[in-house]
């Protein structure tokens, strides 16, 4: 009995050992998926924007100040659902300038010609925006404060040469529209209007006058995201 025993214990060994070795018929691990991270418009983004402004100059006799632009940008997003608020500023240097020649007659009856010129050489705005998301497009409105830094000459027939610059300040407002063509990289094209605080030029020669300067923006722009 004792050798029966002994028998069918090896034999039930053997079998098992036997099977251990046979190949598995279980499939392979299958990975967890992985979902790319979702998009939001908030955090730090830096970019590049440039355009067209058009200085709009009244009660003067300059001439209104148009040309190129092209600077930096910085910002910061908070989006909250839909809803996205944030803070940018830029600096601007602007191609802006506009020319003018005039003649006149001096009280003894004496005629003569004249030019002038303005000229816009830096623009800046920091400004709050406001916007509304529908997945990658945001809409948004913008204001806050605005300045230029501005640059004039007046020169006669009888060699009277008066040049003058000056920081121009005020407030901006505007609107535009900003896409993300990925989680990094967005455009945006907007239009900016900057009513500037008013200026006087050449305080005791003939030429002295107070003028008003609004400066029209048209901009696009590319920004990294953070």
């Amino acid at each position: 009995m004792k050798t029966l025993f002994v028998a069918v214990l090896m034999a039930g060994v053997a079998s098992s050992a036997f099977a251990a070795d046979l190949p598995t018929r279980k499939g392979a691990p299958i990975a967890p998926p992985v979902y790319a991270p979702a998009f939001t418009w908030g955090g730090l983004y830096v970019g590049i924007n440039g355009g067209y402004a058009y200085g709009a100059v009244n009660n003067s006799n300059f001439s209104s100040p148009n040309g190129g632009m092209v600077g930096g940008t910085l910002g910061y997003n908070w989006q909250f659902g839909q809803i996205v608020f944030g803070a940018e500023g830029d600096f601007d240097y602007a191609f802006t300038k506009q020319s003018n020649t005039f003649g006149f007659t001096t009280a003894a009856g004496v005629a003569g010609t004249g030019a002038n010129s303005l000229r816009t050489n830096w623009i800046t705005t920091e400004r709050l925006r406001l916007g509304y998301a529908v997945d990658r497009a945001l809409f948004y409105v913008t204001g806050g404060f605005a300045a230029a830094d501005t640059h004039a000459n007046v020169s006669d027939s009888f060699g009277n040469n008066f040049s003058q610059n000056n920081w121009r300040d005020g407030g901006v407002v505007g609107g535009g529209i900003e896409y993300a063509f990925t989680n990094n990289i967005t455009a945006k094209a907007e239009y900016l209007w900057a009513p500037l605080s008013n200026q006087t030029y050449w305080s005791g020669t003939p030429y002295a006058e107070t003028n008003h300067l609004d400066v029209n923006m048209f901009r696009v722009g590319l920004n990294y995201k953070f």
